[in-house]
C-alpha cells in the first residue's frame, strides 16, 4: 500500500518548510530510516526519514520549493504499484491538509474555506479562536493557501466594519520575519495558557567567578578554557534539578510528564528573535563538554544552521542577559516545560556579611515556573540549592 511522504508538522516548524535536497530520485529503492530530504523550516535544517520500504515514486515537489505543512511531497511505493491519484480515498495515504471539521461550536469558523482552498493548522485554529468564516477567506499563501496572516488580516477587516471611526488611519509598520512573527505568537500564547509566578535571590557569584578565571587561565596547566559563567551555570543547575525533578517536568495534555533526561535549553539571540538550543545530559557532563556544545549551538544557530536535534528535548530553559549590563528580568515560561531560569549580570554591589558592609560580585536569579507543574514552595527549594551550589560550586563541579 502505497505511504505519503509529506511536509511534516513539527514543534518548530512553520505553516511551510522549504525543500533543500533530494537524498533520493524518483524511482529510487528506499529503506524504512534512509534519509529522504533535507528541509529547512524557519530555525532549523532537518532530515525527513523513509517511514516505509519501497521505491521513491510520484515525486511533486523540487529542491529549493517552499512546500506548505501537511502536503503531499512523493510517495513510497510497492514494486509495481501505481501512485495513488489526488481523489483517491486512501486512509494510509491522506494528507493533514485532507481533514476538514465535521461539526463546528457556536461562533466557530466555517469548516470549508473560500474557494476549496487549503488551510494551514495554525490558519484553522486561528480562525475558530477569531469566529473568522473560512468561507470569505481569500488565501495568499503557497498554492493559495489560507495562513494565518489571511486569518488575522480578516478579523481586523471583520473588527472595522463593525466599528466606526473618523480617526486617521495609522501606516502599517514593515512585516515581521518569519522568525521575528512565530517567537511573537508562541510569547503569547505562553503567556496567556500557562499560570506563571516568579521568585527571585541575590546571590554570591565570588566562587564562580574564581572558578571561571581559573579555568580560562589554564591554571597553569594546558591550554587555557573558554569558560562562561553560563557553562558553569548550565553545569550546576543539570545536578541541582537530579535532586528536584518536578522542575524538571512538563505539562502534557492536562497531565505532569516526567523526563527522564536533564536537557536544558539556552536561549540564543539571533537574528530577529530567539531559539532554544538544547545541551542534553548536563547532570553528568562536565564544564568542558558544556562549554564545547554551547560554543557549537550558538555559532550555528547565528549562521541559521541549527539542526532539528539541536532544538528537541529540552526540559529546563536557562537566558542569560548579564552580557548585556541587565541585573534582573522575568522570563516566559517555554512550553511544555515546567521552567525558566532568568540570570542578570554579574556585578560588585554592597552587602552585609556577619554585620559588616562589604563588597561583593553578585549575581540575582529569577525563576518563572508553571504553577500546574510546580507549586512555590517547590521551586523556592529549587532556588535555594541553586543558590547554594552558585555560592559554593566546587562540590557539584568536581
Amino acid at each position: 500500500m502505497a505511504v505519503s511522504i509529506v511536509m511534516p508538522a513539527l514543534e518548530m516548524a512553520q505553516e511551510t518548510g522549504k525543500l533543500l535536497t533530494w537524498r533520493k530520485q524518483e524511482g529510487d529503492t528506499v529503506v524504512k530510516g534512509e534519509p529522504l530530504i533535507e528541509i529547512e523550516t524557519d530555525k532549523v535544517i532537518f532530515d525527513v526519514e523513509a517511514p516505509e520500504d519501497g521505491i521513491l515514486a510520484g515525486v511533486r515537489q523540487v529542491a529549493g520549493a517552499v512546500v506548505p505543512v501537511g502536503e503531499v511531497i512523493a510517495w513510497i511505493v510497492a514494486p509495481g504499484e501505481a501512485v495513488p491519484t489526488d481523489t483517491e480515498t486512501n486512509p494510509s495515504a491522506r494528507t493533514m491538509t485532507d481533514s476538514r471539521p465535521k461539526t463546528s461550536a457556536p461562533g466557530a469558523a466555517a469548516a470549508a474555506p473560500a474557494e476549496g482552498g487549503r488551510v494551514s493548522p495554525r490558519a484553522r485554529r486561528m480562525a475558530q479562536e477569531l469566529g473568522v468564516d473560512l468561507a470569505t477567506v481569500k488565501g495568499t499563501g503557497p498554492g493559495a493557501q489560507i495562513t494565518s496572516d489571511d486569518i488575522v488580516a480578516a478579523s481586523k477587516a471583520k473588527s472595522a466594519e463593525s466599528i466606526e471611526t473618523t480617526a486617521t488611519p495609522v501606516p502599517e509598520g514593515p512585516a515581521l520575519s518569519t522568525v521575528a512573527r512565530v517567537m511573537a505568537e508562541r510569547t503569547a500564547q505562553a503567556w496567556s495558557t500557562v499560570p506563571h509566578f516568579f521568585l527571585s535571590c541575590d546571590v554570591d557569584a565570588s566562587a564562580l567567578q574564581a572558578i571561571r578565571e581559573s579555568a580560562q587561565s589554564g591554571n597553569g596547566a594546558g591550554t587555557p578554557s573558554r569558560v562562561t559563567v553560563t557553562d558553569l551555570l548550565v553545569a550546576l543547575t543539570g545536578r541541582v534539578l537530579k535532586s528536584h525533578p518536578k522542575m524538571n517536568a512538563s505539562w502534557v495534555s492536562g497531565t505532569i510528564r516526567q523526563n527522564p533526561e536533564i536537557n536544558i535549553s539556552l536561549a540564543i539571540a539571533v537574528k530577529d528573535g530567539v531559539v532554544g538550543a538544547v545541551i542534553r545530559e548536563c547532570d553528568t557532563s562536565n564544564v568542558a563538554a558544556i562549554g564545547a556544545r554551547r560554543r557549537d549551538v550558538v555559532d550555528r544557530a547565528r549562521a541559521n544552521q541549527l539542526r532539528l536535534a539541536d532544538v528537541e528535548g529540552g526540559t529546563f530553559t536557562i537566558s542569560n542577559l548579564g552580557m548585556y549590563g541587565i541585573d534582573s528580568f522575568h522570563a516566559i515560561v517555554t512550553p511544555p516545560q515546567a521552567a525558566i531560569l532568568a540570570v542578570g549580570r554579574v556585578a560588585d554591589r554592597a552587602v552585609v556579611v556577619d554585620g559588616k558592609i562589604v563588597i561583593r560580585p553578585m549575581m540575582t536569579l529569577t525563576l518563572s515556573s508553571d504553577h500546574r507543574v510546580v507549586d512555590g514552595a517547590q521551586a523556592a527549594a529549587f532556588l535555594k540549592d541553586l543558590s547554594d551550589a552558585v555560592a559554593s560550586p566546587q562540590a557539584l563541579l568536581s
